[in-house]
């Protein structure tokens, strides 16, 4: 869900002039061509269902072969989309490499979406058959009822999904519009609608669960009791199933409501303001799990508190700052492709798209779920700059009197380590000279200066390079998009 300017209206298809000016290697890609793309590439698809590492520090599928989150945002597929333009949605995301719907609403209502009334779908289908005393509108649905042919229709969207390789993240009662619903039906009928869903959705392997979503009342007691209740119908049916929730905008994680962790196994982080604040402190909760970015700027949308346009220099830094704190990935996000409005399949293959593969790519190349963040400075000793306050962290209404880092105004370099010492990886969004502790590495290494823009490589001279001592490492001044962020990439192993 998304706060910002961008949040009561859909935006019409006069704004693509605008759009192209801001995104000028905008791509206005179809779903028919990115089909055809994606079935002739050859990609191994995950093998669902998926699990906890050893570790509990990042996702295995059934192959154990590591998941590293990517995801998009279809929250209106339901309300917005008939099944055939779901196809077209799913196969052009598995063409851009895509493994996630990072949610899909049960049912669309509420701020998010509010021309939607009844949480139906674009043809009429009503997710409820009957109503509780007191009313016959979306609050008073009576949630002992469902509709099988509505639910019927879910199962179809999940099927194509999973027929595109994607992981599907369902949200059974998104807290935004179904709070007054949940209040309604009480805690007994929240309990056996979860089962109702956990029964239905047990058989598919490429679902997950994810409660809440802007639900910035947690700390109401019989408020989280709710939406504890759907989790705990749904857990008492699929244990196996992967839960998360999203909490508050502008910045939390999922174990800040601790009443939540017996039943989740994903920390969801959300964060508006330099986004390695709060994957770090993600990254550092108990119980130990794998923490990714759920929620940020997105692309064609300015939101967010700190205010961000989401650029795709904004976007870039979110990502890299994303998997060098702890992340295990991150759901990104484009005003088309989570309020799905007329015309949204010219407008989601844009450049922030692009770059996301570039970002996928490089990651999947290195052992990434290996990377442990250098937290104490230990391996980038200078020149990582200024990491801002994390008073934000402690409630999200002290934001306007602390002032929090905005993402395209800090200059914060990230770095992370592989605990033998085979790989450094440092993502700086400005180009500055930095000083690398070279000790600790496990042997001569080689380094190469990545462009995150293009994803090509520019080695540095001299190596291999001594395990001894530090180092000094300085970028040339701009990539090729003409920003000055850049990853250094130290490489003491035997792969190429």
């Amino acid at each position: 869900m998304r706060i910002g300017t961008f949040r009561h209206c859909s935006l019409s298809i006069r704004l693509a002039a605008l759009i192209s000016l801001i995104y000028p290697g905008l791509v206005a890609a179809k779903g028919g061509e990115s089909a055809v793309h994606a079935q002739s590439s050859g990609a191994t698809l995950p093998a669902y269902p998926l699990k906890l590492s050893a570790n509990h520090r990042y996702l295995v599928d059934r192959k154990n072969r590591p998941f590293l989150i990517v995801g998009d945002t279809p929250q209106g597929l339901m309300c917005r989309l008939s099944e055939a333009d779901a196809e077209k949605y799913f196969a052009d995301r598995q063409a851009h490499g895509f493994n996630t719907a990072g949610w899909i609403d049960v049912a669309c209502a509420g701020r998010d979406f509010p021309d939607i009334k009844s949480g139906a779908t674009p043809d009429g289908i009503f997710p409820f058959t009957g109503f509780l005393a007191g009313g016959t509108d979306l609050a008073h649905y009576d949630l002992t009822k469902p509709n099988e042919v509505y639910f019927a229709r879910l199962d179809r969207m999940i099927e194509i999904a999973a027929k595109h390789g994607i992981l599907v993240f369902i949200d059974p009662a998104e807290t935004a519009g179904w709070m007054p619903t949940l209040r309604n039906n009480g805690l007994a009928a929240a309990y056996a609608y979860g089962q109702y869903l956990g029964r239905r959705y047990k058989k598919y392997a490429n679902v997950g669960w994810i409660s809440g979503c802007d639900f910035n009342n947690w700390r109401v007691p019989t408020d989280d009791a709710l939406a504890l209740a759907v989790a705990k119908g749904i857990q008492s049916i699929a244990p196996e199933q992967l839960q998360s929730v999203e909490l508050n905008y502008q910045m939390s994680s999922s174990l800040d409501d601790q009443s939540w962790a017996s039943i989740i196994s994903l920390n969801s982080t959300y964060a508006y303001a330099a986004t390695y604040i709060q994957m770090l402190h993600s990254y550092n909760q108990t119980p130990v799990m794998p923490d990714y970015l759920v929620e940020a700027h997105y692309d064609l949308e300015n939101v967010g508190e700190p205010n961000d346009y989401g650029t795709p220099e904004v976007l870039r830094r979110q990502e890299y700052w994303t998997m060098l704190s702890g992340g295990v990935g991150q759901v990104y996000g484009n005003h088309y492709t989570w309020d799905l409005p007329h015309g949204w399949d010219s407008y989601i293959d844009t450049l922030g798209v692009s770059q996301l593969e570039i970002w996928k790519h490089f990651f999947s190349s290195l052992p990434w779920q290996d990377l442990v963040p250098d937290q104490q400075h230990t391996t980038l000793t200078d020149g990582f700059g200024t990491f801002g306050s994390d008073q934000i962290l402690l409630d999200s209404s002290t934001l306007a009197t602390n002032n929090p880092v905005r993402v395209s105004q800090s200059n914060y370099a990230t770095a992370a380590r592989t605990a033998d010492g085979s790989y450094v990886v440092v993502y700086m969004p400005t180009a500055r000279t930095v000083t690398v502790n070279m000790s600790s590495l496990k042997g001569p290494a080689t380094a190469k200066w990545f462009d995150p823009t293009n994803g090509t490589y520019h080695a540095v001279q001299g190596g291999p390079l001594p395990n001894t001592g530090t180092r000094q490492f300085t970028p040339p001044a701009k990539n090729r998009a003409g920003d000055s962020d850049w990853v250094l990439l130290i490489n003491s192993s035997s792969r190429p």
